[in-house]
């Protein structure tokens, strides 16, 4: 019963998925004045799902490695050294999150 559950919670999280895609596509069709067909969108989910499953894969075996059982922002760096504009967009965001935390008056 628990994998009937899952495999239906799965389908519904590709369909939102498929689903924002397809509303993020619309849009940059119509600015681009171009067209996508219905197998491009369903396509380009399909290749965004395992990306998602990769990176998740990756993200909880970073956590179960170092001894945690929750994903840390280290594990999101550590995935994200390979590509490095990302690594240097989330290192910006990490440190602006920490000048706006160390701002915030203290209770």
């Amino acid at each position: 019963m628990a994998e009937n559950e899952d495999q239906a919670l799965d389908e519904r999280l590709k369909s939102a998925l498929w689903f924002s895609i397809g509303k993020i596509v619309d849009e940059e069709t119509l600015k681009l004045g171009v067209n996508a067909t219905p197998q491009f969108i369903g396509a380009l989910t399909e290749m965004v799902w395992a990306q998602i499953e990769n990176v998740s894969t990756d993200l909880e075996n970073f956590a179960k490695h170092a001894g945690r059982s929750t994903i840390s922002t280290e594990d999101v760096m550590l995935l994200s050294r390979r590509n490095e504009g990302l690594e240097a967009v989330l290192k910006a965001y990490l440190d602006k999150q920490k000048v706006d935390k160390s701002k915030r008056p203290t209770r």
